[in-house]
């Protein structure tokens, strides 16, 4: 990466690769700034947004991070804003080259630490809470009902859990599904999310509610997932109704909390963090700090022996080429590729195509076509090899980097990487999003300096610096690692000091409601 100076010296934009026709503001530059070089923009280029280095003639390929993310749809002039109105998405071959960028991970002699939680099982815990979890919408309101009797309020500061210093906190984690829904792979996502959570190291005990008469039926549900022994079950028909529900649900609750409490956090190597990685309310600069950085703790991390799971498949359309030739064998490398197929047929079977998932927030940051955002949200997942596909929610078996097919819907990808064990989540963001994923902590990233500095709440690293040149995006990438280190050792996290992360939970909803 290299910075394009103007004639005062100051630096005005990036070029990310030799091979770009394109550069990148770094900060906004007015109309008729002297970007060095004889190169004048010829029209107002926000911060974040792409300026022509050479003429680009119509249909021929803009480039940036040396691949295609487009074709310009006119003759665009050296020093213009390249942007929806005179680019767009093409088609172009791409070689998947299986495995050629396969090399051997240089472990570190010595893997860092954190403070953890060791459960009974020899599991790793980040976090240790109680969990009300619900088979259906109908249980939901009774499911916040007994969480509500437990629940920390960070405006007002009382907390009913003082006695239990050791206890993170009740959640319910509720949804809209479970009834009214086809059966087959539909109901197997949902179970199969549910069982993944009941299962989650971060829970230390967990209550399911169910009402009684839904397709998702508690019983099926634990003899599905294999959770019989392992949580308490009640539905509100049998039970009684809400009240009596709420009731005994809310005397579990008590009856487990001195037993929950009673944990010790101890160092626990770096190798047994599972960290889901997410990217939302993206912009034109979080491919080149936020994302970059979060890679480069990625790949420390797999050096550490840890896991990293990258998701979200309709945002690595166009890049998958690149994954492919990381995949440690040819079949993990068609396994994504089967993947993409899924999401290229689901698209025309709805009617839809794959360039349709970018918000308005990321195409007023600069992103112009998914392809773009598609190469700059895959550097979460850093440089090691991929060494493993799987499915929605599937147990994520590392060490290493390792994929998930999920949606690009944030709080849906999330939900399925923490149900595939993710014990915390680094999400990286341009724009600004607040999110959370109880039970496991999530980490912020801003992506530029003014946002981390009007959202200083919600924002736990400014990532920014990269781009002034204050600091490396290795640097930055090392302070990423050292705070998950930190977090993971029981430091809060912004989203967690608001209580964010139980209405993000967001199952994977898959077929006909009926």
């Amino acid at each position: 990466m290299q910075l394009e100076t103007n004639l005062l010296g100051v630096a005005a934009t990036l070029t990310l690769n030799s091979a770009d026709n394109v550069l990148i503001a770094r900060r906004a530059l007015p109309h008729g700034t002297d970007l060095g070089r004889g190169l004048v923009t010829l029209n107002a280029v926000p911060a974040g947004h792409k300026v022509a280095r050479r003429l680009i003639q119509k249909g021929e390929p803009v480039l940036r991070y040396g691949q295609v993310i487009g074709f310009a749809t006119s003759d665009i002039q050296p020093g213009s804003h390249v942007h929806l109105q005179n680019m767009a998405m093409g088609e172009f071959e791409k070689d998947y080259a299986f495995s050629s960028a396969v090399k051997p991970t240089q472990y570190v002699d010595t893997p860092a630490t954190f403070m953890g939680i060791r459960r009974p099982d020899g599991r790793a815990a980040t976090r240790n809470y109680v969990g009300i979890l619900s088979t259906v919408n109908c249980s939901s309101h009774v499911a916040e009902l007994v969480a509500d009797v437990f629940r920390k309020n960070p405006f007002k500061g009382d907390d009913p859990l003082l006695a239990y210093p050791n206890v993170d906190g009740v959640v319910a984690l509720t949804h809209k599904s479970g009834c009214g829904m086809t059966g087959g792979e539909p109901l197997r996502l949902l179970r199969r999310t549910m069982g993944g959570y009941a299962r989650h190291v971060n829970f230390s005990h967990v209550v399911v509610l169910g009402l009684g008469c839904e397709v998702n039926q508690v019983g099926g549900l634990l003899e599905e997932q294999g959770l019989a022994g392992r949580v308490r079950s009640m539905d509100i028909q049998t039970m009684g109704g809400a009240r009596r529900t709420v009731e005994a649900a809310v005397s579990f609750v008590r009856e487990v909390l001195e037993e929950s409490n009673r944990v010790t956090r101890e160092p626990i190597p770096a190798s047994e963090l599972v960290v889901g990685l997410q990217c939302g309310g993206s912009d034109g600069l979080s491919g080149v700090t936020a994302n970059p950085a979060l890679g480069a703790a990625s790949d420390i991390l797999v050096r550490h022996g840890g896991t990293v799971i990258l998701s979200e498949t309709p945002e690595t359309f166009g890049a998958e080429h690149l994954l492919t030739r990381r995949a440690v064998s040819r079949e993990v490398g068609e396994r994504l590729l089967k993947h993409m197929a899924w999401w290229e047929s689901y698209f025309q079977r709805e009617g839809a195509v794959m360039n349709d998932n970018r918000s308005p927030g990321n195409m007023a940051g600069g992103i112009s076509t998914i392809v773009e955002k598609s190469l700059g949200a895959m550097a979460k997942a850093g440089t090691t090899n991929l060494v493993e596909v799987v499915g929605y929610a599937e147990p994520v078996r590392g060490p290493g980097f390792v994929f998930m097919d999920t949606p690009g819907y944030d709080p849906v990808s999330a939900t399925g990487q923490v149900a595939g064990g993710a014990n915390l989540i680094c999400f990286t963001t341009g724009r600004g999003s607040v999110f959370g994923c109880k039970p496991s902590p999530t980490i912020k990233l801003a992506s530029n300096t003014p946002m981390y500095t009007r959202m200083q709440d919600d924002m736990d690293v400014n990532c920014g610096e990269v781009i002034t040149g204050a600091e490396s995006v290795e640097e930055c990438g090392q302070r990423i690692f050292d705070l998950m280190l930190d977090v993971a050792s029981g430091t809060p996290s912004k989203s967690e000091s608001f209580d964010f992360g139980a209405n993000e939970f967001a199952p994977w909803v898959l077929g006909a409601t009926v």
